[in-house]
């Protein structure tokens, strides 16, 4: 039955990406993969938070969002990629910014996740 839940999800959460990626922005920088990188990492802080705060949340529950939904939202594989592309263009230092923004940016993202849990849940 938890596989089911994890599908629900990620289903859910690909249709959400590529929503995003529909969005039309015309640069050299992957901002739609930072920004739903940035979403991903506040919205499973929250989930964590609000788990960690609640203690009873269901474990189908937290599958659907935790692994589902942020599973199939983030998309570190394309950011990965992106990041190699910039790289290999030897835009060494967008990509540098990038990557740098992209890993700070979703920590803080947790931590504001983590926080709104407590204030919303």
């Amino acid at each position: 039955m938890s596989f089911i839940f994890v599908a629900l999800g990620g289903a859910l959460g690909a249709v959400a990406r590529y929503t995003i990626s529909l969005i039309p922005v015309k640069t050299t920088f992957p901002l739609l993969t930072l920004i739903t990188n940035m979403i991903g990492a506040v919205l499973i802080g929250f989930i964590v938070g609000l788990t960690d705060k609640k203690g009873n949340v269901s474990p189908n529950t937290v599958l659907f969002w935790k692994t589902g939904v942020c599973g199939g939202f983030t998309t570190f594989s394309t950011f990965s990629l992106e990041a190699y592309k910039l790289f290999e263009n030897k835009s060494y230092t967008l990509g540098s910014v990038y990557v740098a923004f992209s890993v700070c940016f979703c920590i803080f993202g947790v931590l504001l996740g983590k926080k709104l849990s407590t204030v919303i849940g």
